[in-house]
């Protein structure tokens, strides 16, 4: 780096001495903690099977950067917290993502540049964003079944999220029920019944303004097919909100053959058969000054339905804040689909309400990784980007599974990021080994130590 880019800074009268500060060090990193990203993708080999699917087509004399180098950075990159392409100016020096990389982290040649890594993003055809996204399904239902094969029961749940438009980007519309022009990815989970893990298997990019149902039949007709051939003999539970709920989607849930717990939009009919369930809620409310909910079960059929179905409602009348009226007490309603037998409350609460986990998946990709950073002016490129972090965040999560026993199991990927992966590490080479020199005074290298022996590492 040349030295007119040092940056420097003299805190004179701050501290007990005199501090300067300055940004000179060649052989440092701030996130060697990235090795334990590293050994979790050779490990999983996620990088590996997306890249495969990906053509090159270029001519191999003037390739500098083969597809899986800016595939890689790119995914560690988001990992690292480095979502902006941008960064990818400073970082292409660093030793740890040069090592991941698989090059001499001091005097191997640097990796790609923004505008290179841009031209890659856009270089991928709609085609191979589809097989990506198709690849990155089979490879995380499969690690996802080697763990559920004694499990009872999966579920699979599908979810929409906003993704609000970076400026005129393709197929970013105004969407009336987010009061913005967005996108709306469709994301797809499965855990095993009763595990508050959640594990991301699909990330699709759609367009702002089509239905919530948009590729979602299709991907449940693939999902259950590949999970019955890798777990025969174990149940599929099907959960999804009231956006998704069309005749046709029950219709195919059914002959599927899976258990479905689905949300019901409230109508007139519904909400007028399901007044029985609030009789005497309101005087009790009223007496106690406590909310009071009750359960109950309805037998429905929609004028497009082929048959009536089993509806559990939930009937809740809300206690007003004390300084309220007495008039203000509310009512709160709500109705579920399902062909599942258990009590009406078990199917609400310990069911459907579980669903509410995925919410937390989202915040994950959102906040931790910024999945939502879709500025490209190519919807195709979009999706690679949104591909690329769900990549990202199935490392984060093979990295939770592997510190199960550990206070960082349930830790959130940017707790993780922050214990595990931003450590500072001065590299040293030689002719054997590379060698990272992590503080000491590290706070969380037991765990690091730990998870590093359970992803290939051995005592030095």
């Amino acid at each position: 780096m040349p030295e007119s880019t040092r940056q420097s800074a003299l805190f004179k009268d701050v501290f007990s001495k005199p501090v300067v500060a300055t940004f000179d060090a060649d052989a440092l990193t701030s996130d060697g903690g990235l090795l334990l990203i590293g050994a979790v993708d050779r490990k999983t080999q996620l990088t590996a099977r997306l890249c495969g699917v990906l053509p090159d087509e270029r001519q191999e004399g003037k390739v500098v950067h083969t597809l899986f180098d800016l595939l890689r950075q790119r995914i560690y990159a988001i990992a690292a917290g480095y979502a902006d392409g941008n960064d990818a100016k400073a970082l292409r020096s660093d030793p740890a993502f040069k090592l991941l990389c698989d090059r001499d982290p001091l005097s191997g040649p640097d990796l790609a540049s923004q505008p290179t890594l841009s031209r890659f993003e856009h270089s991928v055809s709609g085609r191979e964003a589809v097989a990506m996204g198709r690849e990155f399904e089979r490879h995380r239902i499969e690690a996802f079944a080697a763990r559920a094969a004694k499990a009872r029961r999966v579920v699979i749940d599908l979810d929409g999220t906003e993704d609000p438009a970076h400026g005129q980007q393709t197929f970013a519309f105004f969407n009336g029920f987010y009061d913005s022009y967005c996108f709306l990815p469709l994301l797809g989970f499965l855990c095993i019944d009763g595990e508050s893990e959640q594990h991301l298997f699909y990330a699709r990019l759609r367009p702002g303004v089509k239905s919530s149902g948009r590729g979602v039949i299709p991907l449940l007709r693939r999902t259950v097919a590949r999970l019955r051939t890798l777990l025969p003999h174990t149940k599929v539970l099907v959960r999804m909100d009231a956006g998704f709920v069309t005749p046709h989607l029950l219709d195919v849930l059914e002959e599927l053959g899976v258990e479905y717990v689905l949300g019901l939009p409230a109508n007139c009919v519904l909400l007028r058969r399901s007044k029985r369930f609030l009789r005497g809620l309101r005087k009790s409310v009223r007496k106690t000054g406590r909310s009071r909910r009750r359960y109950g079960v309805l037998s429905y059929a929609a004028k497009k339905w082929s048959h009536k179905r089993r509806v559990v409602v939930k009937a809740e009348v809300l206690a007003p804040p004390s300084s309220a009226p007495k008039r203000a007490i509310k009512t709160n309603v709500r109705f579920v689909v399902t062909n599942l037998r258990a009590g009406p409350r078990h199917v609400y609460e310990s069911v459907y309400c579980a669903r509410g986990d995925s919410e937390n998946r989202i915040k994950e990709l959102k906040g931790d990784l910024e999945m939502d950073r879709t500025s490209c002016t190519s919807f195709t490129a979009n999706q690679v980007r949104v591909l690329m972090t769900a990549a990202a965040y199935a490392l984060f999560q093979e990295m939770r599974l592997e510190l199960k026993g550990t206070e960082l199991a349930d830790a959130q990927v940017g707790t993780l990021r922050l214990r595990l992966l931003k450590i500072a590490a001065r590299v040293v080479r030689s002719v054997r080994r590379v060698v990272f020199h992590l503080p000491r005074s590290c706070a969380n290298a037991a765990d690091w130590a730990r998870l590093a022996a359970r992803v290939g590492a051995t005592t030095a």
